[in-house]
């Protein structure tokens, strides 16, 4: 029967100690994409569009585009204003189609 010696002791506590940086980052970026994956889950349901990358990516530009008027309204640009409103709520209403 073999004795343990102290690099054995030491290796299986740097072990130890990887594992667990391991295991505590994987638990950590689990919960996260898994929270994110319920919130563009429960995001996509709620307005009734698929969850596709292309159907989020649209919905990011008709909320910026929609963003846009709101701020040129509030600027003084009523035109301006109209045009990315009616834009964007044009977008947002193709999507939700």
């Amino acid at each position: 029967m073999q004795a343990n010696g102290f690099f054995d002791d030491v290796g299986e506590t740097i072990g130890e100690v990887i594992r667990g940086v391991v295991e505590f980052l994987m638990g950590i970026f689990t919960n996260l994409f898994g929270a994110f994956d319920e919130f563009i889950d429960g995001l996509t349901r709620s307005l009734g569009i698929s969850d596709s990358f292309f159907s989020i990516v649209v919905l990011i530009i008709g909320v910026l585009i929609l963003w846009g008027g709101l701020r040129a309204f509030f600027r003084g640009s009523i035109i301006g204003g109209i045009i990315q409103t009616l834009l964007g709520l044009f977008i947002l209403s193709w999507l939700m189609m």
